[in-house]
């Protein structure tokens, strides 16, 4: 290669770099430098007062063997889990089916749908608070409407569970819009040719959509795994963690070590805790999972 070809690529090599710099600049000073520290910190016993003393792996051992509430708060994310992501993926998939019907005024109805993602988190709790009222809430009321008992929805530790389970239907705007966008991108023509052989909509939907659906269901899936893990918000202000820690989820007893015990080092170890959990599950998700999915040849 002449010189000059060679200087004028590296002008264009350091011109390129230059520009992303700042946005280098911003994932090391905001991303990376924080997961280092608080890598640092978990090894370390600090309350914030006095300086940090390390500890090795202490905090991590304790975690394991010493600590109830860690297996507890561990327990009541997985089983929020377990329930609340594939409900709301069939939710999601089944608002994007019908919204994807060519019908007069579906634009309206999208964005109806939608709205709740927009909804700031403390004023969606603060709705679900009313409507979960054992004395005068909306679901209450319908039900000694209809002549059914009233239910305690967040005052029974035994059925404040499916109140956050109700919850997590609350935030399906997300998955429906991506299941939304993977439907128009489904050759019509695919179609055509099921119903060439016969097939009706229900086996049209098997057949057809969810195969050519599977890359956005597995992206959802692990979207919404990685999410749940991470309930804070409707624990923190609609039950505190309550009643009988039936919703104590794991990063809500995160926070309280952090800023509430002032176990700044242990609550860093639980957060790469979760890190590892959810990073293991992922990979195992996308190896077991992967080969299940369609991708169109390019």
């Amino acid at each position: 290669m002449p010189d000059a070809a060679k200087r004028r690529r590296a002008q264009r090599t350091l011109a390129g770099y230059f520009f992303i710099s700042p946005g280098l600049l911003g994932l090391a000073l905001f991303l990376v430098g924080p997961l280092i520290y608080s890598l640092w910190l978990s090894l370390t016993e600090w309350d914030i007062i006095s300086p940090p003393v390390f500890v090795g792996l202490e905090n991590f051992r304790t975690a394991f063997l010493d600590d109830k509430l860690f297996w507890v708060s561990l327990y009541v994310t997985i089983r929020y889990t377990l329930v609340a992501v594939p409900l709301t993926l069939v939710a999601a998939l089944a608002a994007a089916l019908l919204l994807d019907l060519n019908i007069r005024g579906i634009s309206g109805f999208r964005a109806i749908y939608y709205l709740p993602a927009m909804t700031p988190a403390v004023a969606s709790v603060v709705l679900w608070r009313w409507i979960f009222n054992s004395e005068f809430g909306l679901l209450n009321y319908i039900l000694d409407f209809v002549g059914l008992p009233k239910v305690e929805w967040l005052i029974s530790a035994d059925v404040v569970m499916y109140s956050f389970w109700i919850m997590a239907l609350w935030s399906i705007g997300p998955m429906m819009i991506i299941f939304l966008a993977g439907l128009h991108g489904v050759p019509r023509t695919l179609y055509e040719a099921a119903e060439v052989d016969g097939a009706n909509a229900w086996r049209k939907l098997w057949a057809v959509t969810i195969p050519q659906l599977s890359p956005v269901i597995l992206f959802n899936l692990v979207i919404g795994l990685i999410n749940t893990f991470q309930v804070f918000t409707a624990g923190y202000l609609l039950t505190a963690g309550g009643p009988k820690n039936a919703t104590l989820f794991y990063v809500l007893y995160t926070y309280r070590n952090a800023f509430e015990w002032l176990k700044m080092g242990y609550a860093a170890s639980l957060s790469w805790v979760l890190f590892a959990i959810v990073m293991v599950m992922t990979i195992f998700i996308f190896r077991s999972l992967g080969r299940a999915v369609h991708y169109e040849a390019g």
